[in-house]
């Protein structure tokens, strides 16, 4: 009976790892703002890891004096440097980082960095009541992040507002928003080096239960010289949403469901880059709490690639933070790393908002909120596939 109840310890003890490698890279109050959210994180050709988020100077609210900031790792994650501000919008929001290496463009062999991000001029609540508006930017960097180019506004490319008076008509676009986490582009098959970024809007009045979200995507087939709109995924109250290729030259986007009616991620699948959307369809293997996810290709298979997916696995809280391993393109998910969560039913939230990485072809990194948003902690993943 003892070896019994010992075992089940064991067991529960083990669901509950906290990884001893976790390192805070940004942590609330320090290096000139108050708090610290919204990470994301990619990997250069040379190694080097860089992590945004933005940073928010005077309080962690949503909206105001909001800047985009990063720092680098040179050892994989065990170390990270001061911070770097890369986006200031004087005393207005900057947000919603969305960074990616565009490795196919023949101008840049060692790679460029497009950093896609978002500007409002008010709270998120206003805009979509036609009060404000959102606008859609992004800068790049062929020096690996050391420098950045002057910032480009590519919102009429890329949203469709009306601006004031605001008119109730489908393309009244309001609210808008960048992923949150890291673009993506593809390399390899019919959409070779299209980078796309995952997005949302609301369109027209509010509506209740957040039925004015769609989730949607943007892209460039000429390393940010145009870029044209994707569709919308037909399901409402789609909101914060990811990106990756999947196997045939398709792209899966996963996206969270505002409306809170089904705890579950919804999953959109194209079959030409992004333009339109041939299915969506709730899985209900990836329980939510109505919160930002991740999702990353890490390896290109012919049978179905490799799929990495994080998020707050929990349908109460933001809690359970946790790693899933998929083989066949996202259909079902073979491993799961819990990766933080309470010690029991804290009121609180543990881990939130996260972005992943690949370190290596067994190895991934996670950059997450963690403990009611003081840190954004860093820590790398040994997985089996």
């Amino acid at each position: 009976m003892k070896s019994r109840l010992f075992l089940l310890c064991v067991l529960v003890l083990s669901s509950m790892v906290t990884y001893s490698q976790s390192v805070p890279v940004f942590t609330a109050g320090q290096e000139g703002h108050r708090s610290y959210r919204i990470p994301a994180i990619i990997g250069l050709p040379n190694g080097h890891l860089l992590a945004f988020c933005e940073g928010r100077v005077h309080n962690a609210g949503d909206f105001g004096d909001i800047n985009i900031v990063m720092k680098r790792s040179t050892d994989g994650g065990k170390t990270w440097s001061a911070l770097q501000e890369v986006v200031d919008y004087d005393s207005l929001q900057a947000g919603n980082p969305a960074p990616v290496v565009d490795t196919r463009d023949p101008a840049f062999p060692g790679g460029r960095i497009f950093l896609f991000y978002n500007t409002g001029n008010n709270h998120e609540g206003e805009v979509r009541k036609g009060k404000g508006l959102r606008e859609v930017w992004y800068k790049t960097s062929a020096d690996n992040g050391a420098t950045w180019s002057d910032p480009v506004n590519i919102t009429a490319q890329t949203h469709r507002p009306s601006f004031p008076p605001a008119y109730s008509f489908p393309e009244d676009w309001r609210s808008y928003a960048n992923t949150p986490g890291h673009a993506m582009q593809f390399e390899s098959g019919k959409f070779e080096g299209r980078i796309f970024v995952a997005a949302n809007h609301s369109a027209g009045p509010p509506q209740p239960h957040f039925r004015d979200y769609r989730a949607h995507g943007f892209y460039t087939d000429d390393h940010g010289k145009t870029f044209r709109l994707g569709g919308s995924v037909a399901v409402p109250g789609g909101n914060e949403a990811i990106a990756a290729d999947i196997s045939g030259s398709r792209l899966m986007m996963n996206v969270r469901n505002q409306q809170g009616d089904v705890r579950a991620r919804i999953v959109a699948v194209s079959k030409d880059g992004g333009a339109t959307w041939d299915t969506a369809y709730f899985d209900r293997n990836l329980p939510d709490p109505v919160c930002q996810g991740t999702l990353l290709t890490l390896q290109r298979r012919k049978k179905g690639h490799v799929l990495a997916f994080c998020n707050a696995a929990d349908t109460t809280q933001r809690d359970n933070l946790t790693l899933r391993i998929s083989t066949n393109d996202g259909k079902t998910w073979k491993r799961s790393y819990v990766i933080d969560r309470s010690p029991g039913a804290l009121k609180s939230s543990k881990t939130a908002y996260s972005d992943i990485v690949r370190l290596s072809r067994r190895a991934v990194g996670v950059l997450y909120e963690k403990d009611n948003y003081s840190t954004i902690t860093f820590v790398p993943v040994k997985i089996k596939l």
